[in-house]
C-alpha cells in the first residue's frame, strides 16, 4: 500500500509506484502485468498510469479487472433500469422512510410468519447487492401486498398498484432469476486464491450458460424458477429473450478478446491436453515475446511425454512451482510462473481498501500513515502469531 497526499491523476499515482519500486530496489521490467478498475487516471492514453509505466516497460501486461469486466457487463438497459429503480425505492420508502413504519413493517412480517422478518437495502457499491435484495424481496412479496395495502399515504397507493401490476412483477421474477445467476458468477470469481485460469474459466463457462438460458426462455423456464412462478405465457419472454442477448453480446466483446489466449491457459491448467502447438506457440510469442517458438514447443513435447509427471497428482501451482523444474523445462515454467502470480481482479485490493475503512475510523483521527499501514497489514496477513510462544520467551524484570 502506497499513500497518496493530495491528488489522484495518473501522474501521482505513477510517482508514487516508481518512488516504492525504487524503496523496494525491484527494477520496474520485472512487473509482469498490472490490472486496474479501468479509471481514466489508470487507463488513459496519454497520461495514465499503465501508459506512463510502458514507456520504461514495453512489454508489460495491462488489462481490466475481470470481475469489474463482468459487473459492467450486467447493465441493466433503460427497462429493467425503470423497474429496478421502482424496486429501490419501494423498499426504502418501507425501511428507511419511517422508523416506526420499518417496525411495524417487521412486526407484521414476524405476526404472519414471512420467511424473512425485513428486506434488505440496496447499495450499488456492493457488487452482490441487488441480486440478494431482489431475493429478500420476492421471498415476502405477497405479505408486503397486504402490509401496503394496508397504508394510506399516496406513495403506498402507487407502490400497491405496482405490486398488482402483472406485467411488473413478471420483470421482477426474471430480474431476480437473472440477477441470481450473476450473483453465483460473482461470487465464483471472488476469492484471493484464485488466478486468472479460474476467473476465465468461470466466465467461459457462464458464457455457455446464457446461451442456455436464452434458449430455456423460449421453452421450459427450467432456470427461471421465479418467472415460471410468476407467468405461464412462453410468448410473452421476447423482452427476456433480447436482454440476455445482450447479455451474450456484452460478455463476447469484452472476454472473447481477453490477453491470455485459450491454448495458453488450457498449457497452464493441464498441459498434458494441448494439442496444436503452432497456436499455443503463437499465442504465447504475443503475450511474451521472449518466449521462441521452437524452444517452447521442444518443452511441451518433452513436458508431455514425461510419464512421471504425468502420473502427479497436484494442484497446478505445485505442478508448476515444485514438480516442473527451471533446468528442464525454463521457458514453460518463466511462462507458468507469470500466469499464475497474474492479479485477474482487483479482488485483494477492494478488500485490503474495506479492511482500511474498518481501522480508519471516526475515531481515529490521531492515526499515522506508519500506524495505519501496520494495523491494515495485522488485520489482512493470513498469519497467526504464537502467542504462547512470544509470552514464554518474554523474560518480565521485576522491580527490588
Amino acid at each position: 500500500m502506497v499513500n497518496l497526499c493530495g491528488q489522484t491523476r495518473g501522474e501521482d499515482i505513477y510517482k508514487a509506484i516508481l518512488q516504492m519500486l525504487n524503496e523496494k530496489e525491484i527494477d520496474v521490467k520485472k512487473v509482469v502485468s498490472v490490472a486496474t478498475d479501468g479509471a481514466p487516471s489508470m487507463m488513459g492514453r496519454e497520461k495514465g498510469l499503465v501508459q506512463r509505466l510502458k514507456v520504461l516497460h514495453p512489454h508489460l501486461i495491462s488489462y481490466h479487472c475481470i470481475i469489474h469486466q463482468s459487473v459492467l457487463c450486467a447493465s441493466l438497459g433503460e427497462i429493467y433500469s425503470e423497474i429496478m429503480v421502482t424496486m429501490m425505492k419501494l423498499i426504502n420508502f418501507l425501511r428507511a422512510s419511517s422508523a416506526l413504519q420499518h417496525r411495524l413493517l417487521r412486526s407484521f412480517l414476524t405476526e404472519v410468519n414471512a420467511a424473512f422478518d425485513d428486506l434488505l437495502l440496496h447499495n450499488n457499491v456492493r457488487w452482490l447487492s441487488k441480486g440478494k435484495v431482489l431475493e429478500r424481496f420476492w421471498a415476502i412479496r405477497n405479505e408486503l401486498q397486504v402490509f401496503m395495502a394496508e397504508q394510506k399515504s399516496a406513495k403506498a397507493k402507487l407502490f400497491t398498484d405496482f405490486l398488482q401490476n402483472p406485467e411488473k412483477m413478471e420483470a421482477v421474477a426474471f430480474l431476480t432469476d437473472i440477477t441470481s445467476h450473476l450473483k453465483n458468477l460473482n461470487l465464483k470469481l471472488q476469492g484471493k486464491n484464485n488466478t486468472v485460469c479460474d476467473l476465465i474459466s468461470a466466465v467461459r463457462a457462464f458464457q455457455r450458460k446464457l446461451e442456455v438460458f436464452k434458449s430455456d426462455l423460449q421453452e421450459e423456464l427450467l432456470h427461471f424458477p421465479k418467472l415460471l412462478e410468476q407467468t405461464k405465457d412462453k410468448a410473452a419472454h421476447q423482452q427476456h429473450v433480447q436482454f440476455v442477448e445482450k447479455l451474450i453480446e456484452n460478455f463476447k466483446t469484452r472476454f472473447d478478446d481477453f490477453i491470455l489466449g485459450k491454448q495458453v491457459l488450457l498449457c497452464i491448467d493441464n498441459p498434458f491436453l494441448v494439442r496444436n502447438l503452432r497456436e499455443f506457440t503463437s499465442e504465447a510469442q504475443q503475450i511474451f515475446p521472449w518466449a521462441t517458438a521452437a524452444s517452447l514447443q521442444s518443452e511441451l513435447i518433452d513436458l508431455q511425454e514425461n510419464i512421471a509427471l504425468k502420473e502427479t497428482q497436484c494442484d497446478v501451482i505445485t505442478f508448476w512451482t515444485k514438480m516442473v523444474t527451471a533446468a528442464s523445462f525454463p521457458l514453460l515454467q518463466k511462462m507458468a510462473l507469470h500466469i499464475l502470480t497474474m492479479f485477474a481482479s482487483t479482488y485483494c485490493c477492494e478488500s485490503a481498501f474495506s479492511t482500511m475503512n474498518v481501522v480508519k475510523n471516526q475515531y481515529r483521527s490521531a492515526l499515522t500513515n506508519e500506524h495505519l499501514q501496520q494495523c491494515v497489514r495485522l488485520a489482512i496477513t493470513p498469519f497467526e502469531p504464537k502467542f504462547q510462544k512470544l509470552a514464554k520467551d518474554t523474560r518480565c524484570h521485576f522491580s527490588h
